[in-house]
């Protein structure tokens, strides 16, 4: 396969800027999707048009998930793929997020029995569970995370393996991951899976439930410029086929996923879907695709603080994801102490989205710049050995 790559190493590699975008679109995208949860959270009917119309526009953002993935696969590969040198790997991007995963489920645990009536008694078992599950605070994405780590050598060592074949492993895992999403709305759904092990029954927490985003984003890397290429001469029906499949996800849910097949709304609203998989895949390519012209004009005469502002955005928004809990915990409290209808709740939710990045950035910031804070946001901008040799 002919096609340019990007260098791999530390010494050339080059800097992405469109990837600093897709990262501020991407976790803008994840805060959305969870500020609206917090907003239908605190309606006061379940049956009304208000909470039935956010509930219905919920999918529409369910392509930041796999747009992470997606990054993380592309990342990896761009830093990693011609290092061989493993131990260091493991070392410093288990050091950059495993301490952030411990620590926030511990802080937020903490903060959890403190604010409800849970028994302090209570809490290793809970902090325990939810460091094994991923199932609280939206902590699911570090865990995934770290498994990927794991499988990471394995997905260098198939491109490796296969140099002429890596059009080819795409599309495999493309129909594989059909597979997946197949079995899983249709037939696991279906299933008693209460004696499964709990990383096999839930999926949002198994790393190969996401195998896909993973290799396309190390194909992305790998042949850069014939995936910029491909998809800028293919962009009109690419987004295009994006964008009907974002509008017709409101009829999927409501009309498919609830009404003929009698779903559960959790059920209705999994990114694990056949129809998901498809409008995530063309939605990320529309995006990177912005991305692109994003870097265009940030070399052509963007406004400085435009271009300022995606910067610090992307280089904290990891640090973001972690903090996110505890912003839209305060956004679920301010709301809960307003009497107003549904209706002017619906129409507060940009307002409400807006304040939990402002405020969920400015945490992460306050962080990145003001020592020891940064190992919060997998950061460290502190180290007691640096101190020391120079007060010495």
């Amino acid at each position: 396969m002919n096609s340019t790559n990007l260098p791999s190493t530390t010494k050339h590699r080059p800097y992405l800027h469109e990837v600093d975008f897709m990262r501020v679109f991407f976790i803008c995208g994840v805060l959305f999707n969870h500020t609206l949860n917090k907003f239908t959270e605190v309606m006061t009917s379940q049956s009304g048009w208000p909470y039935y119309d956010l509930k219905s526009i919920r999918m529409m953002f369910h392509f930041s998930r796999m747009g992470f993935m997606f990054m993380s696969g592309l990342v990896l590969t761009l830093n990693y793929f011609e290092r061989n040198d493993w131990l260091t790997f493991f070392k410093k991007r288990y050091n950059g997020t495993l301490w952030p995963y411990l620590i926030w489920n511990f802080l937020l645990m903490l903060l959890t029995i403190v604010v409800s009536d849970i028994s302090y008694a209570s809490f290793s078992n809970h902090y325990l569970t939810a460091i094994i599950h991923g199932s609280s605070f939206y902590m699911y994405y570090l865990l995934v995370t770290l498994q990927l780590y794991l499988v990471f050598p394995g997905i260098v060592w198939l491109f490796k393996k296969w140099p002429n074949a890596h059009k080819r492993i795409v599309v495999i895992s493309f129909f594989v991951q059909i597979i997946l999403v197949s079995l899983i709305k249709f037939k696991f759904a279906n299933m008693d899976t209460g004696s499964w092990p709990y990383w096999f029954k839930s999926y949002s927490i198994n790393v190969f439930s996401y195998q896909f985003y993973f290799i396309f984003g190390a194909f992305t890397s790998l042949h850069y410029q014939y995936t910029v290429d491909f998809i800028r001469r293919h962009i009109q029906a690419i987004g295009i086929s994006a964008m009907l499949l974002s509008i017709g996800t409101i009829g999927y849910f409501r009309i498919w996923n609830l009404k003929i097949l009698g779903l559960a709304n959790d059920q209705a609203t999994s990114p694990h879907q056949p129809y998901m998989l498809f409008f995530d895949f063309l939605t990320i390519c529309t995006i990177f695709f912005v991305g692109k012209q994003y870097e265009a004009w940030r070399d052509n005469g963007m406004p400085e603080w435009l271009t300022t502002g995606v910067s610090r955005i992307a280089k904290v928004s990891f640090g973001m994801y972690l903090n996110q809990t505890i912003i839209l915990m305060i956004l679920k409290w301010l709301l809960s102490m307003l009497s107003v209808p549904d209706w002017v709740l619906l129409f507060m939710l940009p307002l409400g989205w807006l304040s939990v990045v402002y405020g969920s950035f400015t945490f992460a910031w306050f962080c990145y710049k003001v020592p020891p804070f940064g190992f919060l946001i997998g950061r460290p901008n502190f180290s007691v050995r640096k101190v020391v040799l120079k007060q010495s």
